[in-house]
């Protein structure tokens, strides 16, 4: 009896792999329909996956749009960071181009000023409100030769002179802090009949304020728009010929006895990050030079 269970389960699994072979051929063929049991089995599984894929596309979904919004964050934080650093970066380059452009106007002004001294000096500072278009300071002071009443000119032209100084600083007095106390002995470089003009000047008027005042011109000379104004160097303290502006207009004084230009300055005052510091010391008048006719020029 045990043999013939043994044996009867032998042949269950043969008539089983039987089956199964025949029904693997079966199904492999090339046929246009399925049978009704593989049709069942096919729904059954296409609804199971059905039923779980939705729920797990869903998930994979929001898990990559997490991932997509913290890339797009990451990368948006590091062009932020980029874009700070192309502004600091042209920030810099445009201050690098300013200071060389006042650099070579300023080597340029001293090569053609070898008649003097230069001192050359960095701002460090502008005095605070209401002075802070009145005042500044460099970072040279007596150590390096700088005197009081010496001329600051930029590459552009004469902005001021030296007020006071320190062993290492010094306080400059812009033009447009100038009072009626300080004036320059200026002249007019001749026009269209080739005559200088020579006149002084003072404060900037209140009515307009980034103009300077060359008053005493004789009423009969005649002044147009345009031509330039140095110093005329006969006041003891200005070189001579250092460009002070150009003049915007001419009018009549208010005794009608001589004429009052405005200038308009040839540096620029508001924008100062390099000067120097003209020392008059081994200046020489020449001889050719026109009388003064004022009492004095750039009296404290």
């Amino acid at each position: 009896m045990p043999s013939f269970f043994r044996n009867k389960r032998l042949i269950l699994i043969l008539i089983s792999i039987i089956l199964l072979v025949a029904l693997i051929g079966f199904t492999m063929r090339d046929r246009d329909n399925l049978t009704w049991p593989e049709e069942f089995l096919q729904d059954t599984i296409g609804g199971v996956q059905t039923v779980f894929h939705t729920p797990v596309q869903f998930v994979t979904g929001i898990y990559d749009n997490i991932k997509d919004i913290r890339q797009t964050y990451e990368q948006n934080q590091m062009l932020k960071a980029r874009v700070s650093e192309f502004k600091d970066l042209l920030i810099d380059v445009k201050q690098l181009k300013k200071d060389n452009e006042e650099l070579r106007k300023l080597l340029d002004k001293q090569e053609n000023m070898s008649d003097y001294e230069e001192i050359p000096a960095t701002v460090i500072a502008r005095s605070p409100e209401p002075r802070w278009f009145k005042q500044l300071t460099i970072n040279k002071g007596k150590r390096h030769g700088v005197k009081a009443n010496m001329a600051v000119i930029t590459g552009d032209g004469l902005v001021g002179k030296i007020q006071s100084t320190s062993a290492v600083t010094s306080t400059v007095q812009l033009l447009s802090g100038f009072d009626r106390s300080n004036v320059i002995h200026g002249v007019i470089l001749g026009g269209e009949d080739d005559k200088d003009q020579y006149g002084l000047i003072e404060a900037p008027d209140d009515k307009q304020k980034d103009a300077l005042l060359l008053k005493k011109i004789p009423y009969e000379a005649k002044i147009e728009k345009g031509q330039t104004v140095v110093s005329s160097g006969m006041g003891g303290v200005f070189p001579k010929g250092l460009l002070i502006g150009k003049i915007e207009k001419v009018v009549i004084d208010e005794y009608g006895l001589t004429q009052t230009a405005y200038v308009e300055p040839a540096a620029d005052l508001y924008d100062i990050n390099h000067v120097s510091v003209v020392d008059r010391a081994s200046y020489s008048p020449s001889l050719d030079e026109p009388p003064s006719t004022s009492k004095e020029e750039d009296s404290e």
